[in-house]
């Protein structure tokens, strides 16, 4: 192990600290004075990797949270630098000078298309999957490609793949992963659960041949219960499931146990079974799984509330139709009135390409309820034209400043919601913060 590099990264990290500034400089000084360092280090414990379009971040914290709860030291990249310099950064900002890894676990949340640049390079324990969903078709293509970019780096792998079961798009990579063993996780059918899939959805044929798989129900998208009517392709045997699930409590039930999570939405749920089923698999106690629900970390603009004397407002992140469309549904079922501000960018980090918004069902906003909407950013007037293309027929307007789009939706209620693509998520919650006075 290049000594120069840790100590380059850690020295890096002290003087990026002192100016208050932080993200992934340390790593990627490292990665120049030495391209190999992430494949000298020595690990001393298990080494999981979190990916997927929708939930990794939420996913990842909670299992570093549970693994903290079961007292151990995790290093993990919370701030979501999930690029390769990022992890980087994390690991090393870690590292004794001997290379050692100084944790007893490391918990990884890592971009997608990132995964082949890091996977083949440190000893991966295992690497959780919660969903494939089209997503940035700018930066990562058609889904199809990033999957292949996945499946290149399997063949070799030989630790454990977290797949949710109930997407054929991540249970395909056991195929490519011959070495490797599989757990899956998923939800059974319940009250949530519908006959006919109404949403844009990817997982519509068989990955060995090419038939166009066979639903028993859907949870949502193209996560459901499904089978191939011409091979041996289906949903696979649970070996973690979710039962009794009810989404007004946010409860549900695993091994006759039920478990209370702080987050809402069937997206929700998916993440908590994700993160049970590594609490199976490295038999981390239940206890500290039950203590990390309790005590979950909130990452900024997941579902993050603010509250002041009568007035609420919820910040939410939208970056594809199904993770909208997720939002959306719990927005609809709140029946206060209330305003909504919807802040869309068109960003590198958002995506350039904003037409995956006509995919989206923004038509559960127009009800009776939703009294006013609000549209800003720098692709505002794309997003008002959408709406008024739904037939929404209360208050529609199109603020330049975020500030002033938030102060107008909390002048007309006491309830306001405010959806917001990545790069204007912070500037969102800022603008909250500072019009609420908080």
């Amino acid at each position: 192990m290049s000594k120069l590099s840790v100590l380059a990264a850690r020295t890096s990290l002290c003087l990026l600290s002192m100016v208050g500034r932080g993200g992934s400089m340390p790593g990627t000084i490292a990665l120049k004075l030495d391209p190999d360092s992430l494949s000298k280090l020595k690990f001393n414990g298990p080494v999981i990797l979190v990916t997927g379009t929708n939930g990794k971040t939420s996913t990842a914290n909670m299992i570093s949270s549970m693994f903290e709860k079961a007292g151990k030291r995790v290093i993990s990249n919370r701030k979501g630098d999930n690029m390769k310099a990022g992890i980087t950064t994390a690991i090393l900002t870690h590292t004794k000078m001997n290379g050692t890894v100084d944790a007893d676990v490391c918990v990884l949340e890592v971009d997608e298309l990132n995964i082949r640049h890091v996977l083949p390079y440190i000893p991966v324990s295992a690497l959780v999957v919660t969903n494939f969903f089209r997503d940035q078709l700018d930066r990562a293509k058609e889904m199809e490609q990033l999957i292949n970019s996945i499946e290149s780096v399997l063949p070799n792998y030989q630790g454990t793949l977290v797949l949710n079961g109930d997407d054929p798009n991540t249970v395909r990579l056991a195929l490519k992963a011959p070495k490797a063993n599989a757990v899956y996780f998923g939800i059974g059918q319940n009250q949530y659960s519908v006959l006919n899939g109404l949403e844009a959805a990817e997982g519509k044929f068989c990955p060995i041949c090419a038939s166009r798989l066979h639903y028993d129900y859907y949870q949502y998208s193209h996560i459901g219960h499904y089978s191939c009517p011409n091979c041996d392709f289906k949903t696979p045997e649970y070996d973690v499931a979710l039962s009794d699930i009810n989404l007004t409590n946010q409860t549900f039930v695993i091994d006759q146990h039920q478990y209370q999570g702080p987050y809402e939405g069937m997206y929700s749920m998916y993440n908590y079974a994700a993160v049970a089923a590594v609490m199976k698999h490295f038999n981390v106690p239940a206890t500290a799984f039950d203590a990390m629900l309790k005590d979950a970390p909130k990452p900024a603009g997941r579902n993050e509330h603010f509250t002041k004397g009568n007035q609420e407002v919820i910040l939410n992140l939208i970056k594809n139709p199904t993770g909208a469309n997720e939002v959306l549904k719990v927005i609809e079922q709140d029946q206060n009135e209330k305003a909504i501000v919807i802040v869309l960018n068109d960003k590198e980090q958002d995506g350039t390409d904003v037409s995956w918004i006509y995919d989206t069902h923004f038509e559960k906003l127009m009800d009776d309820q939703t009294k006013q909407i609000i549209c800003t950013g720098r692709r505002a007037g794309d997003m008002a034209l959408r709406l008024f293309y739904g037939d929404y027929q209360n208050d529609l307007s199109i603020e330049d400043d975020i500030d002033q789009a938030v102060s107008k939706a909390l002048a007309s209620s006491e309830h306001v919601y405010v959806i917001a693509t990545y790069t204007a998520l912070l500037v969102a919650r800022k603008a909250i913060t500072k019009e609420m006075g908080l």
